[in-house]
């Protein structure tokens, strides 16, 4: 029993390099396996997104998310955000690595830029707070 619990751990083992390998020396993270996504942009009265997102599971992503200044705009997810990984937040070249968020909030003009790791599949959303006009929100499946 011991035997055959050693040889499954060895084999397992030995077989995780080259998955590792396949996706280069930043396994999840290296630049093979980084999608770019379309820019979110907040101004009020204006659609934040043009289409919606589909994302494929245990792909890297970025994506900005700029304000224009129109208003204190914020964008919420929750569900979305519990349903990836998220790497850095960066704003200003500042980098923040948070273990989890809620909603993002513009008080002026700015950009950020959220780098993370689709996780969960599933239907999500990220809009913008009290909105109830479809172009204030944009549709993410992760598959």
């Amino acid at each position: 029993m011991k035997l055959v619990t050693a040889l499954t751990i060895a084999t397992f083992t030995m077989t995780i390099p080259a998955f590792a390998h396949d996706l280069g020396f930043a396994g999840l993270l290296s630049k093979s396996n980084k999608e770019e996504l379309p820019p979110i942009t907040l101004s009020v009265g204006k659609p934040i997104a043009e289409a919606p997102l589909v994302l494929k599971s245990g792909t890297a992503y970025e994506i900005e998310i700029t304000a224009d200044g129109t208003g204190e705009l914020a964008l919420e997810g929750p569900g979305f955000f519990r349903a990836i990984w998220i790497n850095e937040i960066v704003i200003d070249d500042l980098e923040i690595r948070p273990i989890g968020l809620d909603s993002v909030e513009f008080d002026k003009a700015g950009t950020m830029e959220i780098e993370f790791i689709a996780i969960k599949p599933g239907r999500y959303f990220m809009r913008q707070p009290g909105s109830t006009g479809e172009g204030q929100r944009v549709e993410i499946t992760i598959q």
